[in-house]
């Protein structure tokens, strides 16, 4: 196995609704800064791969559009991944390791805000059983929610405790969009949104890009002086069903920690959790101490979730503390579809 290690992160400033820029304008800043981080042009860049949906975008091939942010003149080396950019991360780690390329640049795009995000998202569930009840993201989620505090000793005070952290984390963070300092006690004074749920045990909609770079055994410490090494990465994926598997629980991110070497202690996780409930439940099946691991530093979803980048995003932050020499071991963790149905854990060390 090659060893590949993120060695460039950037995002864009999340927003509730970028009225004045496109896709490809939103990108340009972010492309531009990831590169010039490490001081590469475009012809220094192997292979190029971004996460994004037409759904979103309300057109088909959109995602041709997002490579004017790029250039694709001369032809490049370009692939596509309909989904959140860090399955196109994972595109790119595969290809570094056939040894056809060392360098690769991933990034994705996200606008939430233009149309209906819910009825959006209603598309990636069964077309005959569960779309037609109108059933939306935050529906299913306190459907989730409710089986989670019913079998388990956990409290609605819990979920608030989450809400607390990580919008108190995302106050340091310039990227973040919904931030604050609260209590437990005035977040559960809220009334309930979509029982249990309150407001703040949901993401906000958001607008927002981020890009990283990969590079291959020497080509990685040529570029940076300690890159954040990829020492292990997987997926898994469960039944689209809601009723065949178990809500309370991640089976597919317990199977993808086990393949990714996900043990042990970590400085900090972020974790790509839109829901505070699923924030717990991640927490639990990966293992994480909380008293010893800092978790979602960057704010995480609840401080941000453009749809399609905030688990890039997450393996771009816990990366960026390994750059800057604040963690030597990070976990990340990406998820796509209802309910946590598929994830991705990725772990990252630094030379230290």
């Amino acid at each position: 196995m090659r060893e590949v290690a993120v060695v460039s992160f950037a995002q864009a400033p999340n927003v509730r609704r970028d009225s004045d820029r496109n896709e490809v304008e939103i990108l340009m800043p972010v492309l531009h800064e990831v590169r010039q981080k490490v001081g590469l042009d475009r012809s220094d860049i192997d292979f190029v791969v971004h996460g994004s949906t037409d759904f979103q975008a309300g057109m088909p091939f959109s995602f041709v559009a997002a490579l004017d942010a790029y250039g694709a003149w001369p032809p490049i080396n370009e692939s596509h991944v309909e989904m959140d950019g860090a399955w196109a991360l994972y595109e790119a780690w595969v290809k570094i390791q056939t040894g056809e390329v060392d360098t690769a640049l991933v990034f994705a795009y996200g606008k939430g805000s233009p149309g209906d995000l819910p009825d959006v998202m209603r598309l990636q569930l069964d077309p005959y059983l569960l779309y037609p009840l109108g059933v939306d993201p935050v529906g299913l989620a306190a459907l989730q929610a409710r089986a989670f505090l019913d079998s388990t000793d956990h409290t609605e005070a819990d979920m608030a405790a989450v809400a607390v952290r990580d919008r108190k984390n995302g106050t340091s963070n310039p990227c973040a969009q919904v931030v604050g300092d609260f209590t437990v006690e005035e977040l559960l004074s809220e009334p309930p949104f979509v029982a249990p749920l309150r407001r703040h045990d949901c993401p906000p909609i958001s607008d927002g890009a981020s890009a990283v770079i990969l590079a291959a055994d020497g080509r990685a410490r040529d570029l940076v002086p300690s890159p954040a090494w990829i020492r292990g990465i997987d997926h898994r994926i469960e039944a689209a069903p809601l009723g065949n598997r178990d809500l309370t629980v991640s089976a597919s991110t317990r199977i993808a920690a086990e393949k990714a070497g996900a043990s042990g202690d970590f400085d900090i996780a972020e974790l790509h959790a839109p829901f505070t409930h699923q924030s717990i439940i991640l927490e639990e099946v990966l293992g994480i101490d909380s008293s010893t691991a800092s978790v979602n530093p960057s704010g995480g979803a609840l401080c941000a979730n453009p749809l399609m980048v905030a688990g890039l995003t997450r393996v771009g932050e816990a990366a960026q503390r390994i750059l800057d020499g604040a963690a030597g071991r990070a976990l990340a963790h990406a998820t796509s579809g209802a309910c946590l149905q598929q994830n991705l854990v990725c772990v990252l060390e630094g030379d230290g």
